[in-house]
């Protein structure tokens, strides 16, 4: 089961940047939860982060697999990412671009990590149910 950090826990973020290739080729699914978790923020600031596909981990594709759009509060962020369409993919990546506006200082900061973790089917299979029979 694969269980890591894209982003280490408390990483201080001040600018746009991108995290180390994480190899996800010996998952036994290609379903993962990524996770944003925001410790810190200052007012008037955004973070968003893309998840990016890579064959060889040097070469990324144009288009995230998939994004978790901005977000400016501190909390954990949850995005399910289906990968079994993107086969040939065996690394990923995190993308993030920050934002600050209004007064004062302009350079955002936000204190996060990004943990990705492999879904397996069973989990899949019992979200499912469960989402059934709340309609």
């Amino acid at each position: 089961m694969l269980d890591a950090f894209l982003v280490p826990e408390k990483t201080v973020v001040t600018a746009k940047g991108d995290s180390e290739a994480l190899d996800v080729s010996g998952a036994a699914n290609r379903v993962f939860l990524v996770t944003l978790t925001i410790d810190e923020v200052i007012e008037q600031e955004s973070i968003e982060i893309s998840l990016f596909t890579s064959v060889d981990g040097t070469t990324w594709e144009a288009k995230p697999a998939a994004t978790l759009p901005q977000k400016f509060y501190i909390g954990e962020y949850p995005l399910l990412v289906n990968l079994t369409a993107t086969g040939n993919a065996k690394f990923v990546r995190v993308h993030w671009d920050v934002n600050r506006w209004g007064r004062g200082p302009t350079t955002p900061r936000f204190v996060c990590g990004v943990r990705i973790r492999e879904v397996t089917p069973e989990a899949l299979l019992e979200a499912k149910a469960e989402a059934s029979t709340r309609r």
